[in-house]
């Protein structure tokens, strides 16, 4: 459910019986990338791996590197369960239980109704609490100015050298932060940041969007640390909330937020350190 989205795959945890698989669950559902994620990483792969023509070719390997993220957040998951098995969670109980109750005619009308009331209603209402006062956020530091230039472009700066050292910028770094409440918010923070607007705003296409991220020192190793990043670090404010929720304890909430974020992080380095040895030869 992942898929769909982080905070509903949380919420789907609540049918696993051990509360160690569980646990596990929801603290590497945020490696499965999200309907929130994707858009991010479609974009990046046809502005600079496939091109943004269109075509069958282009098609085809836009799909098999998609795919290959995919892949990527998958086996990111695996790792991260493996590490959480032997440290945080070791010899805590695990117990698994497989059960076949009688088969009973769906109630599709029952389904719905309850579908919506249990998931949709629940996430919305999350979503809806992270959202607004986040929004606020993002228009007084785009718009708010000290010394001559607006908060945005104050914390980008400052966040420079270790968006450097992860083959990123300070104005990448800070779109994943203030992109919080989704990720979908997080290229029209970009391409705020870079044309000094004060609203968030999209490009007409992809070849405009690739324009303005090359001006601004854009390659295609920035644009695999992005997708890195954008794979593996914190999850949504409303992914987060929900794992608040369903496990009630903020020690989990943050290890949830921090895990992906450290695996990401060193993923950037690890990646643009190889890139510029590469380079280099």
């Amino acid at each position: 459910m992942g898929f769909g989205c982080n905070a509903a795959g949380v919420v789907g945890c609540r049918i696993i019986d051990s509360p160690r698989e569980r646990l596990l669950a929801i603290l590497t559902n945020s490696f499965v990338p999200c309907n929130g994620r994707f858009p991010t990483l479609i974009a990046l792969i046809c502005m600079f791996f496939t091109g943004t023509e269109g075509g069958l070719f282009s098609s085809l390997g836009s799909a098999m590197l998609l795919t290959l993220a995919i892949l990527t957040g998958v086996f990111a998951t695996f790792g991260a369960t493996k590490l959480l098995s032997r440290t945080v969670l070791r010899g805590m109980p695990s117990a698994f239980t497989l059960e076949l109750p009688p088969y009973r005619r769906p109630q599709f009308g029952r389904i719905i109704v309850r579908s919506v009331m249990d998931r949709t209603l629940f996430v919305l209402g999350r979503a809806i609490c992270a959202a607004a006062p986040a929004g606020a956020l993002i228009w007084l530091a785009a718009n708010v100015t000290v010394g001559g230039a607006s908060i945005l472009s104050h914390c980008a700066a400052f966040l420079d050298l270790p968006g450097r050292l992860m083959g990123l910028d300070g104005v990448i770094l800070i779109a994943f932060i203030l992109g919080l409440p989704a990720n979908e918010i997080v290229m029209p923070i970009i391409i705020m940041a870079y044309l000094s607007q004060g609203s968030l705003m999209e490009l007409d296409s992809l070849a405009a969007m690739r324009q303005l991220f090359i001006a601004n020192g854009w390659s295609w190793a920035t644009a695999v640390s992005m997708a890195l990043f954008s794979l593996m670090h914190w999850p949504c404010a409303t992914t987060l909330l929900t794992i608040k929720k369903e496990t009630g304890s903020l020690k989990w909430t943050a290890l949830a937020a921090a895990l992906p974020t450290a695996m990401g992080a060193a993923a950037c380095i690890v990646f643009t350190c190889a890139a510029k040895l590469l380079s280099a030869i």
